[in-house]
């Protein structure tokens, strides 16, 4: 599995790929949006990891970017990873585009699980863990 994480702390992209190494995926890292947006271009993910505040870009932006696109990257599946607990958050998330959202400190269950759901509702068919 192909995952890319759009954070721009360096701390939560080693803490999210170190899990991620566990179950065999590999993940390639992007500490801005515009950088991520370029990345989903010129490679292919399984899945999108997707922080709300950077700067620059913030990530409803790039997801709504990404959601514009008519090619099959478009219809990627994107998890958001936020420290944000608005009430409304996970509703704006989902209208704007992303399929899951989970809330940092990222746990590792809660992780597998987003995947997981993504894999089940067949969004994301391709992803295999080993």
């Amino acid at each position: 599995m192909e995952v890319l994480f759009v954070e721009d702390d360096a701390m939560n992209r080693r803490v999210v790929k170190d899990m991620l190494r566990v179950v065999g995926a590999n993940m390639s890292e992007a500490a801005d949006a515009e950088t991520g947006l370029q990345m989903i271009n010129d490679c292919d993910f399984s899945i999108i990891l997707m922080d709300l505040r950077m700067p620059g870009m913030d990530g409803l932006t790039a997801i709504k970017h990404l959601r514009a696109r008519t090619d099959a990257k478009g219809m990627l599946p994107i998890i958001v990873v936020t420290a944000d607990m608005a009430v409304d958050l996970h509703e704006r998330c989902l209208a704007q585009g992303a399929d899951d959202v989970i809330q940092k400190p990222v746990a590792m269950g809660k992780l597998l699980n987003a995947i997981g759901r993504m894999v089940a509702k067949g969004s994301a068919s391709e992803i295999m863990l080993d």
